[in-house]
């Protein structure tokens, strides 16, 4: 695996060369865009309408539309000129306890592994914040932005995400249908906390797996040996009474609960979490 971006970690005085690979490999199935009467693959051309012809990409530039239909070009000088300390560098500014962050603010997370000659204050500075149970914050520019991130110890590395700022998440006050106005009957609230009680249990990500993504590639799969394909039974959702609902519910919890395993406090698990 090559990491994507090379450059420092700082805190107080303290510098120390890093690597950033990416954390996540996504499996989506991904589509090509066919024309239907031959099945071949659609192009995208780059079509410049004031030519009225097709731009080869040494002659694409990056532009700014700085006013409606005016535009200012940038090249790959003018991006690295940019007079920020955060180009090249991890700076971090403060540390932080984890659930101090909210999981809306997270984007995208990366690995950091020392580079040359960094070795020790970076296992320095892993163990201290496992000890300390505290994430780090700071800026780094990625990708010609500045990002916001956090920093903490995981498995011997440092796991590097990408936040949001503030302005980027909307408020829960933009959406019409909240906050929601109606009454909770004492009985449906202790039930439901019953349900969720017997539903506890750890998180194991292995557990889990893409159902549907499996089920696309075995329809693709027949499509491609020319076998008849068969539409699921698919039983129409009925709106039911709500205690009912529950009722039922906790039913079926109670005769799976052996074979579910307890789940820890939320205090033990967030420490867990902290000190990896």
């Amino acid at each position: 695996m090559r990491p994507i971006w090379r450059g420092h970690l700082t805190f107080g005085l303290v510098t120390i060369p890093v690597k950033l690979y990416t954390a996540t490999d996504p499996k989506d199935i991904r589509f090509r865009l066919l024309h239907k009467s031959c099945l071949t693959p659609i192009q995208n051309k780059r079509f410049c309408p004031h030519h009225d012809q097709i731009v080869e990409w040494n002659d694409v530039v990056r532009g700014y539309e700085y006013e409606k239909g005016k535009f200012v070009s940038l090249t790959e000088e003018d991006l690295e000129s940019v007079p920020l300390e955060t180009a090249g560098t991890v700076s971090v500014t403060s540390f932080v306890t984890l659930d101090e962050i909210n999981p809306l603010f997270y984007e995208k997370s990366y690995y950091l592994a020392p580079d040359e000659g960094g070795q020790k204050a970076f296992r320095l500075l892993h163990d201290t914040m496992t000890e300390a149970t505290r994430v780090a914050v700071g800026k780094v520019v990625i990708k010609e932005k500045e990002h916001l991130v956090s920093v903490r110890p995981h498995d011997g590395a440092l796991v590097l995400s990408t936040l949001y700022y503030a302005d980027e998440v909307r408020a829960v006050d933009d959406i019409p249908e909240l906050p929601v106005q109606t009454k909770i009957h004492p009985n449906e609230k202790k039930m439901a906390m019953q349900l969720i009680e017997g539903l506890a249990a750890e998180f194991s990500p292995a557990e889990y797996t893409d159902d549907y993504r499996q089920a696309l590639e075995k329809v693709i799969n027949a499509k491609v040996q020319g076998e008849p394909l068969e539409a699921p039974a698919r039983k129409p959702e009925k709106v039911v009474d709500l205690m009912d609902a529950l009722r039922r519910s906790l039913q079926v919890t109670r005769k799976e609960k052996p074979a579910r395993r307890s789940r820890p406090t939320a205090r033990a698990a967030g420490m867990r979490e902290r000190h990896r």
